[in-house]
């Protein structure tokens, strides 16, 4: 399988995360995807770089304005007096009030970042840009032919919104790889395995019926980001019934996931896309640091086979699994089931 890799996130390194009150670094660190890379390269997969695609598949997905604040807000953050070393949000516009869009660069931190866990530092940008072209080149891959990519980007971007970042998510990769082969496919469907629910990526599409959008995931009522991916969350006007969502028990083990996923499966093949985009999250793993799924590593390809049995040109994107000896493992495991039974 082609792996789609760009280094440009290796300076992107994050070390603002605020856990239950506590400053902690990140877990979202470069060694991340050294792993994975270094896994893929071990079983004889081709990587390869994405070029420079420019400025089209992200703005496909994302506001002008927040792309602009992306881009600039470490250079301007920077210039005020006693700034922290990462852009970080201290305030954000209350739900439901009437919102001006701020001119400064603090209120539209608050504006467009929705947490702690995606602080900005000087190479974020280049970072999350690089992770988009990877997608979006995967994607191009699927619609010139090829069966299967795989997109190992970093930073993730499953919980980044058209206009928010949000849990180590700047710019939405999975997103921007299924508005990719929207040019090729008139539907195209998004399967999200990774733990925690893909918010971002059910909020671009909610309203949308020509992007079907399935997630199992941790119980929300448990787990981050709370607040979405609850089973009646379903898409709202042209959208209706275009969003599933499958929440998961707090150690949910390998036959559990599998009995959820056959009804994943059976949903997208009602909905009869052209293409598929697997928001590949091995963060679901029994010893991953969040430990709050329990799939072992053979599971990872009980998963990946049956994803692969249905027959759909398939983007892979990256997105959750942290830092563990099991993560390589894990994605070989990943990609062996996926290549064994397509």
């Amino acid at each position: 399988m082609k792996v789609v890799y760009s280094d440009h996130h290796l300076a992107h390194d994050p070390r603002a995360f605020i856990v239950r009150g506590r400053m902690q670094r990140s877990n979202e660190q470069p060694e991340r995807a050294l792993r994975l890379l270094a896994a893929a390269r071990a079983d004889g997969h081709e990587v390869i770089a994405p070029p420079d695609l420019g400025a089209g598949p992200r703005a496909a997905v994302h506001t002008p304005e927040y792309l602009r604040f992306l881009e600039t807000a470490y250079a301007r953050w920077r210039q005020l007096p006693d700034a922290s070393e990462e852009v970080l949000p201290n305030i954000h516009p209350f739900p439901g009030q009437p919102c001006t869009y701020p001119e400064s660069v603090v209120g539209q931190a608050g504006f467009h970042m929705g947490d702690t866990a995606c602080s900005i530092g000087p190479d974020t940008w280049r970072a999350a840009t690089g992770a988009a072209n990877a997608a979006a080149h995967a994607a191009q891959l699927v619609a010139d032919g090829e069966r299967a990519a795989y997109a190992l980007c970093r930073p993730p971007g499953h919980h980044a919104y058209v206009d928010r970042a949000n849990g180590f998510c700047y710019l939405n990769n999975c997103a921007i790889a299924a508005q990719h082969l929207r040019q090729f496919h008139a539907r195209v469907a998004i399967l999200d395995i990774d733990m925690h629910h893909g918010n971002g990526t059910q909020g671009i599409f909610y309203r949308r019926s020509d992007v079907l959008t399935v997630s199992l995931h941790g119980d929300p009522r448990l787990f981050t980001p709370f607040f979405t991916g609850h089973a009646h969350e379903r898409g709202e006007g042209e959208g209706l019934g275009y969003n599933l969502n499958l929440p998961l028990a707090r150690g949910t083990g390998d036959d559990a996931y599998l009995a959820a996923l056959a009804e994943a499966c059976a949903t997208i093949r009602a909905y009869a896309p052209g293409a598929l985009v697997v928001a590949l999250g091995l963060d679901a793993h029994e010893r991953d640091p969040y430990q709050a799924l329990a799939v072992t590593t053979p599971g990872f390809a009980r998963i990946t086979a049956e994803i692969a049995r249905l027959g759909l040109p398939t983007v892979l994107v990256q997105e959750g699994g942290y830092l563990s000896d099991d993560l390589g493992p894990n994605l070989s495991s990943a990609l062996r089931g996926f290549a064994g039974a397509a």
